[in-house]
């Protein structure tokens, strides 16, 4: 079966003469769904969707679509004989037919309204239009990224809820709540999304800064907040709340990617993780040489750390925005180097950013480490016993004199993975238990699933998806939309004077030169050596001129250059100037690896352009 679209959208149009249309043409809202006469539940629909137009009238249009079940010959006969109606009317009525003769669809079912639409007489080229329109309906399916039936688009954008005529009424009428839904999961969905929302915080941030509310808002992030138990009292400023204790968050989330990238992902195999890796080393070598270059040694020494990371969000967002210029491959690239870089990062905060250390605190703290991995080995699931020792964990690990950020990396080692589940004995038991409810009737309708269902369905749904990779599905939202915005926000504002650099040249210079040099050069540099002494294989299908230009992007220092540069520089006047350097290094090394892409994807469309129409040699030996 061809795999759906990776969309939400509507892939073609609703066509009179083309379409099976109910309603008239100038209706507000349009229905349309994509169904099988063969699927249980496209009949169980139908009823609902009777309702549905009883209830709207001439304010809808319902449009109904071929989705044949996959493999199933019955369903794709079913929609075949449909389709030889010869008019709307002939149409709707051997839909009905089909929709409803029987519980479950049958080849009498088939003969009947064959016979009534004189089928067998129609001829092959009757027959022939009849195919081709099933064809195209499933073909517009897959495009428009259906992956079951039956699916329904709502004025084009896909309704992924409950089928039941409350919840389609609902979002049909487009209640508040079902706007603002559809607008955040369409903008999640968008890849930019995240570096779009960072930039917006930041730029916020800056004007805020400099606007006659600069001493109002610089106060508001130094104000304390404490916790009191007891006669003791743990107190931090908002801003230390935040980059000490929220962060932990994004670190949780970082943790978890590169726990599934090694265990599963794109790290798993040595050949295919041994290119990113040595171009991220190389990104994270190379900087911190090209700064203490130029910066003489002494107070800013420290802040060789830096020019190391990579704002991932920023980087991909740029490349997902550049579309088919930019081969998918590179995307992957660039996105398993930032998973190696935040590994990078997260040991040199770690082992250079601290504060004085107390073993005390330390000695507790891997006591609770060993009472996470001690509940991973026993084989708990369960969320709550992780997360009330991973806040302990990250209290002792603050105390110790460690970053509190390690902690939530610490966690994401012991959250347990389990191996795929057997999907098919799942998904039996869950039709087992879903049709012993249905014997119930009346009762079910009245007083909802049994306990006994409600806690089966749970436990499947439990064992569907491994706890490390529900908690990332449950926290990366939050850590992408709420909590690298607010750190932004928080840490981004600086007050722009001529003066800014005075006396700091150096400082600016060597974290430019790390950035906008260090990094593209490292990348580079190691990938080759990589290549040339023969521990990675470079995909063919980007360039090394795109390898470089990926360097450049990873220059793009950002969220993590700023937290570093906060840890590094206590100095007001240090810190606003590495500010101001990280915006200005960050945005030089966005327009160089745009420039270079972009540049590199005009003369390979050019080159495709010019290239002859018949296929190569290659290509004729492939099956």
């Amino acid at each position: 079966m061809t795999q759906a679209a990776d969309t939400n959208r509507l892939s073609r149009p609703v066509t009179a003469g083309t379409d099976h249309v109910l309603g008239p043409p100038d209706a507000p809202i349009t229905l349309v769904e994509y169904g099988s006469y063969a699927c249980p539940y496209c009949r169980g629909a139908n009823e609902e969707v009777v309702k549905l137009r009883d209830r709207f009238g001439a304010r809808l249009r319902y449009v109904f679509r071929h989705r044949p079940l996959p493999g199933n010959d019955l369903a794709f006969r079913a929609a075949e004989i449909a389709e030889h109606a010869e008019n709307d009317e002939q149409f709707w009525g051997a839909h009905v037919e089909l929709m409803t003769r029987s519980p479950a669809l049958t080849q009498g079912d088939l003969d009947v309204v064959a016979e009534a639409l004189r089928v067998p007489a129609a001829g092959e080229q009757a027959a022939g239009r009849a195919r081709a329109r099933v064809v195209a309906d499933d073909e517009s399916a897959v495009a428009s990224g259906v992956v079951m039936t039956p699916t329904f688009f709502i004025n084009g954008r896909r309704y992924d809820g409950p089928w039941d005529e409350t919840s389609l009424g609902e979002a049909m009428l487009g209640s508040l709540g079902h706007r603002v839904h559809s607008a955040a999961v369409d903008f999640a969905s968008w890849a930019p999304s995240t570096g779009v929302l960072l930039l917006l915080a930041s730029i916020a941030a800056v004007i805020l800064t400099n606007s006659p509310l600069g001493a109002d808002f610089e106060a508001l992030w130094r104000d304390s907040l404490g916790i009191v138990l007891g006669g003791a009292m743990f107190e931090l400023s908002l801003r230390a709340w935040l980059n000490d204790g929220l962060l932990t968050l994004f670190f949780l989330v970082v943790g978890l990617e590169v726990k599934r990238e090694l265990t599963v992902g794109r790290l798993a195999g040595r050949r295919s993780a041994a290119l990113p890796i040595a171009a991220a080393i190389g990104g994270m070598v190379v900087p911190p040489i090209a700064y203490l270059a130029i910066v003489p040694s002494g107070q800013w020494t420290l802040g060789a750390g830096v020019p190391m990371p990579t704002d991932t969000a920023f980087a991909v967002a740029l490349i997902v925005m550049l579309r088919e210029r930019v081969p998918v491959e590179l995307r992957v690239f660039l996105t398993a180097a930032s998973i190696v870089d935040d590994i990078g990062t997260i040991l040199v905060v770690a082992l250079f950013y601290s504060s004085s250390l107390h073993a005390a605190y330390l000695l507790l703290a891997a006591a609770v480490f060993a009472a996470l991995v001690l509940l991973n080995r026993s084989g708990v699931y369960r969320a709550l016993p992780y997360g009330l020792l991973g806040l302990a964990l990250w209290a002792c690990v603050h105390a110790g004199g460690l970053h509190a950020t390690l902690a939530g990396v610490l966690l994401a080692m012991v959250i347990p993975t389990r191996r795929p589940p057997n999907l098919s004995a799942l998904l039996a038991q869950a039709q087992s238990v879903i049709t012993a409810e249905s014997r119930r009737g009346e009762q079910v309708l009245r007083h909802g699933p049994s306990v006994p269902a409600l806690r089966a369905l749970d436990a499947i749904h439990d064992r569907v998806e491994s706890p490390a990779d529900r908690l990332l599905r449950s926290v990366e939202p939050w850590s992408s939309y709420v909590v690298l915005p607010l750190f932004a926000l928080a840490n981004a504002g600086l007050v722009v004077h001529a003066d800014v650099f005075s006396g700091r040249e150096p400082l600016a210079l060597g974290i430019l030169a790390g950035l906008v040099v260090g990094k593209p050069l490292g990348f580079l540099l190691a990938s080759l050596a990589a290549v040339r002494l023969g521990l990675a294989d470079k995909p063919a299908a980007y360039t090394w001129s795109q390898v470089a230009a990926a360097g450049a992007l990873a220059g793009i220092g950002f969220t993590m250059s700023l937290f570093i540069a906060g840890q590094a520089f206590p100095d007001e006047a240090d810190f606003a100037a590495s500010k101001l350097a990280v915006f200005g290094a960050s945005t030089l090394s966005a327009i160089i690896g745009v420039a270079i892409l972009w540049r590199c994807g005009r003369a390979a469309n050019t080159a495709a352009s010019l290239a002859p129409s018949h296929p190569s040699r290659s290509a004729q030996r492939s099956p």
